[in-house]
């Protein structure tokens, strides 16, 4: 059977997103062993918290290496933290290197609305892509963040949302993928997302 290694390196919410893929038929380990990540079939990096707290345990643990290096050999998705790091680099607090899988940068949300932001909220998709398949304009997924990528390439930009400005929703390139909100909280919405996920390795 496939397996999806979901890469536990100490800042990540775990459990949630393993019980989403269990219930989806899909079959998931939570683990923080290189080895087993490089055997998996497609990883996912999921992360909360700051940017350099997540990059730090990333180095600290040698995951990054791991994560870069499975990077073009399988499906990969980063949800909410784990999006961000994918990018070059992140503003939060202090600047700091991200994976470099997704060029661009992390920047604070240019709002005057209440941050974090925290709810519900609908996406648009200006580039089509497969991970977000049988999915409506409008669909609603559930964000907690203060800080959003800002990609270097427009077409990177799979999804977005309106938060006063449009802020990236999820981003994608060459099998990367990363979403800001929580498909694992996102209701039946949640769950396409990480069939349509779970299908790249089927």
């Amino acid at each position: 059977m496939k397996t999806i290694a979901i890469v536990d390196y100490g800042v990540g919410n775990l459990k949630s997103v393993s019980n989403a893929l269990a219930y989806l038929g899909l079959n998931p380990l939570v683990t923080g062993d290189a080895g087993e990540i490089e055997k998996a079939d497609a990883l996912i990096l999921p992360g909360v918290g700051a940017f350099p707290a997540g990059a730090d345990k990333l180095r600290e643990t040698g995951l990054d290496r791991t994560v870069i290096r499975q990077a073009g050999r399988k499906p990969v998705l980063g949800i909410c933290l784990g999006m961000q790091l994918l990018f070059d680099w992140g503003e939060e607090g202090r600047r700091c290197a991200g994976l470099g899988l997704i060029h661009g940068r992390v920047e604070r949300i240019p709002t005057e609305r209440k941050l974090p932001h925290i709810g519900w909220n609908s996406l648009s998709f200006p580039n089509p892509s497969p991970l977000f398949r049988g999915l409506d304009e409008g669909a609603y997924v559930y964000f907690v963040h203060s800080y959003c990528g800002c990609a270097a390439r427009e077409e990177d930009v799979l999804a977005a949302a309106q938060y006063g400005p449009l802020v990236t929703a999820a981003v994608g390139r060459d099998g990367v993928y990363g979403c800001q909100f929580h498909p694992e909280k996102s209701g039946e919405t949640g769950l396409q997302i990480l069939k349509n996920f779970g299908a790249f390795i089927s």
